[in-house]
């Protein structure tokens, strides 16, 4: 049975009334042709006109739809099922929060990084709904040095909530394993490609968020702090998680105008969630785009650029 989130009401009615008229016509054999394609074509303008004028807060919603699909999905689809997932830290266990491991797009070998979430209440239980311990920080950049050494670029797939804030997570060094990933992303010579599919919460989502190429899905947020973390820090309630994620500036239009990421992949009209086919297309297309220019780019440069890039970010007073 399909989600509807608050705002796409008028979806439901129309889509509800389209299997209605397609129901009659096959059960009954009434001729409701006529009236199905004026709702077909009605469903398309509407779905048009409430995803071009998406609040902060509904695009944050939207990026956390149930349907929406998950990093294991894009991996799978963009590989055309050749991928070889890899486990483990080989410190302490094999977070299942972070996945990875080498797939095959168009013939080139790349390595995918990227948080899980997980489809169904188990398996978001046993993901730990997309929140990785240090473990998998540890495990994404055992990775990314096996990527180094055999000079195969990496792409990361954000989707998270954030980093696991357990007492077991700071006791193994949750802040060292995030701060470590940034600087040794910063200086890894391979090409690294950085996508945000869903939710880009604080350092969970930084912890494999440096690369030549950040880019964000259309209706996707990035942001140092989620809306009801924020509203509840400055009004002590949830109530004003709207405003707080109008505050925030965390879509992908917003990132992309303050320069803090390289570009915005569009989605399928009505969200990535309606037609999860197409979106792995227009992903791959991305992937294989910048991916041949920047396998063009000698080590030097790509590692001097990156780094020039991210110092570039923000203002600094002394």
């Amino acid at each position: 049975m399909a989600v509807y989130l608050d705002f796409e009401e008028p979806i439901k009615v129309l889509e509800d009334q389209l299997a209605e008229n397609v129901k009659l016509q096959v059960d009954k054999g009434v001729d409701t042709s006529k009236i199905i394609n004026e709702i077909e074509k009605k469903l398309v303008e509407t779905r048009k006109e409430i995803y071009s004028n998406l609040t902060p807060w509904q695009k944050v919603q939207v990026s956390r739809h149930p349907e929406r699909p998950y990093t294991l999905a894009y991996i799978k689809a963009i590989t055309d099922g050749e991928f070889i997932e890899l486990h483990g830290d080989r410190t302490v266990k094999d977070d299942k929060a972070m996945v990875g491991g080498f797939g095959s797009i168009d013939g080139q070998t790349v390595m995918f990084i990227g948080q899980q979430k997980g489809i169904n209440t188990k398996m978001r239980q046993y993901r730990n709904f997309g929140m990785p311990n240090p473990e998998g920080y540890r495990k994404a950049l055992r990775l990314m040095k096996m990527a180094e050494k055999f000079n195969k670029p990496v792409v990361c797939l954000v989707d998270t909530p954030g980093a696991f804030p357990g007492l077991e997570a700071e006791e193994r060094g949750q802040g060292e394993a995030i701060a470590r990933n940034l600087l040794e992303m910063s200086q890894l010579e391979v090409p690294i490609i950085v996508i945000v599919i869903g939710e880009g919460a604080s350092g969970g989502a930084l912890g494999i968020g440096i690369g030549d190429k950040v880019l964000m899905l259309e209706n996707t947020w990035y942001s140092v702090i989620s809306p009801e973390s924020c509203s509840s820090i400055l009004w002590r309630s949830w109530d004003f998680k709207e405003r707080a994620a109008e505050a925030l500036k965390l879509t992908a239009n917003d990132m992309l105008e303050n320069k803090l990421i390289d570009g915005i992949i569009k989605e399928p009209i009505g969200g990535a969630h309606t037609n999860p086919d197409k979106t792995f297309e227009i992903v791959k297309k991305e992937i294989l785009k910048h991916l041949a220019k920047l396998k063009e780019t000698d080590k030097d440069k790509l590692v001097a650029s990156r780094i020039k890039k991210f110092c570039a970010m923000g203002a600094v007073g002394e």
